[in-house]
């Protein structure tokens, strides 16, 4: 597995060696020896999810608040998405600032997202299935967020405003400028 940080500190790509054949592919998705020398730590992760997604959809920028806050390790199994982290450590020297990767079925690519973040997609391709492990539990009390759409953050989407099928509570997500008290 290649391990790429990102120039946030705390983010991290990692890909995966495949190995193709006749047959199809192998690859080793998860490995916690490898994942724990890459972060520099060891995380427990508790929890598993997936969603289903089409064209456009845009889920984030979602986060957990203080003791509920939650390390993502998140990959795509099927089709395409623009996955984004944005940095909200307080003390952090990149707060406020976001990083994207292109995650996709055929590359393989995993994004690690410590806690501190927030975190959102925008579905790239006609569909796509999103996978994530957490290594806290939902608490539904402890939700937040930043708008997608926060000029402070600037962040391309690669698709027009009027391509986005953004829920209705993402959509009143508070600017960057307005949060406060996240415990991070």
């Amino acid at each position: 597995m290649t391990i790429t940080p990102t120039p946030i500190e705390g983010l991290i790509v990692l890909t995966p060696r495949i190995f193709n054949d006749d047959r199809g592919y192998f690859f080793e998705s998860f490995n916690e020896r490898t994942f724990s020398d890459a972060i520099g730590s060891q995380i427990q992760f508790v929890q598993d999810n997936e969603s289903f997604s089409t064209k456009g959809v845009l889920r984030g920028l979602h986060l957990q608040k203080g003791e509920h806050a939650q390390a993502k390790l998140v990959r795509v199994t099927q089709g395409e998405v623009l996955d984004v982290a944005v940095d909200l450590r307080e003390k952090s020297a990149t707060y406020g600032q976001y990083y994207g990767v292109l995650l996709t079925a055929d590359n393989h690519k995993q994004f690690f997202i410590p806690k501190g973040f927030a975190h959102g997609f925008v579905v790239l391709s006609d569909t796509a299935i999103f996978q994530y492990k957490c290594d806290n539990y939902y608490n539904t009390k402890a939700e937040g967020g930043l708008n997608y759409a926060d000029p402070a953050l600037n962040i391309n989407w690669q698709l027009s405003e009027d391509q986005l099928i953004v829920a209705d509570k993402d959509k009143e997500l508070p600017f960057l400028k307005d949060v406060t008290d996240l415990g991070f």
